[in-house]
């Protein structure tokens, strides 16, 4: 799969509008909703049976990737600050928001939902240095090296992963209750 060549462009997400789209438990889309397809840039057709990554940016560390793979093979919820990648180039951030749906059977991850919203610019602001540094250190020392650099960035902070993205979207509150009624709606 080819991605687009970035351009300098950024399209800015309503506050008011949300993206949703469904994957397998191997990311390959199987639903987006409307303003995913608007936003990406791609028909519906061109997304559906494709991998999430199409709408990857180049400027997101592998660590970020891992970080939410690690995490939601598990079960577990992911939250994450995300630079995507439209079909001519451009870029729009997101926080993103993953669910992952298990069977309640075989107790096996069948889909993971995503639920996406237009990201804080002090989010956007805080989040641009840090990707550059671990994109940095990737390219030196591998997804290893950025990891134990994150590590050590929330070791130094006093923080963990999750509360250091909480505090930059202020999650206390209007993304708490948007993210909540978003799996409510599509659960």
């Amino acid at each position: 799969m080819t991605h687009p060549e970035p351009i300098n462009n950024e399209i800015k997400l309503s506050q008011k509008r949300y993206i949703v789209s469904k994957t397998d438990a191997k990311g390959i889309i199987e639903y987006g909703n409307d303003y995913f397809v608007e936003i990406s840039g791609y028909s519906e057709a061109e997304l559906i049976g494709k991998p999430h990554s199409i709408v990857r940016h180049p400027d997101m560390p592998r660590i970020a990737f891992k970080l939410m793979w690690d995490r939601i093979k598990q079960g577990k919820n992911f939250m994450a600050i995300v630079k995507n990648l439209a079909k001519d180039g451009s870029y729009y951030w997101v926080v993103t928001d993953f669910e992952p749906k298990i069977d309640p059977i075989t107790n096996e991850i069948i889909s993971h939902t995503a639920f996406r919203k237009a990201a804080p610019q002090k989010a956007i602001d805080t989040m641009i240095p840090i990707y550059a540094k671990l994109l940095d250190i990737e390219k030196e020392g591998g997804m290893e090296a950025s990891e134990k650099y994150l590590r050590g960035f929330l070791e130094e902070n006093n923080t963990t992963y999750d509360d250091f993205v909480n505090d930059l979207v202020g999650n206390s509150g209007l993304f708490k209750v948007f993210f909540a009624a978003m799996k409510k709606m599509f659960s």
